[in-house]
């Protein structure tokens, strides 16, 4: 089970640090091109999104790996389940169907590791 946990935050990991700083780094009009669910929201808060989601990808991998504070991973994993459960919204009420299903899925393979290290496969 632990070996499973480490894949889904590595894969995790991987996906949110590629979001984050595409997000970061893209202007906002390059950004709502590709992601018309931005297109709506102050560039200040795409930043804070993209800080958020950084964060958190270092948070699934450092704190574990490294064995300071391990309990981060676990909170890491709570923040973007909760980042993605509020994206799979904005998409519901925009009737953006296709990329609510990856939210959907990210979502809850965050609070799968979420609820395994806060529980039974703890660091």
């Amino acid at each position: 089970m632990n070996v499973l946990l480490w894949a889904i935050q590595g894969t995790l990991a991987a996906l949110f640090l590629v979001a984050g700083l595409r997000k970061s780094l893209q202007s906002k009009d390059s950004l709502a091109a590709s992601m018309p669910a931005l297109a709506g929201f102050s560039h200040t808060t795409i930043r804070f999104i993209a800080i958020a989601e950084l964060a958190g990808a270092w948070g699934l991998v450092l704190p574990a790996a490294t064995g300071i504070a391990p309990v981060l991973t676990p909170l890491a994993a709570t923040g973007l389940a909760v980042i993605m459960a509020l994206a799979a919204l904005v998409h519901q009420r925009r009737r953006e169907y296709r990329p609510n299903m990856l939210n959907v899925v990210l979502s809850l393979g965050a609070a799968l590791v979420a609820g395994a290290r806060f529980g039974p496969c703890t660091l």
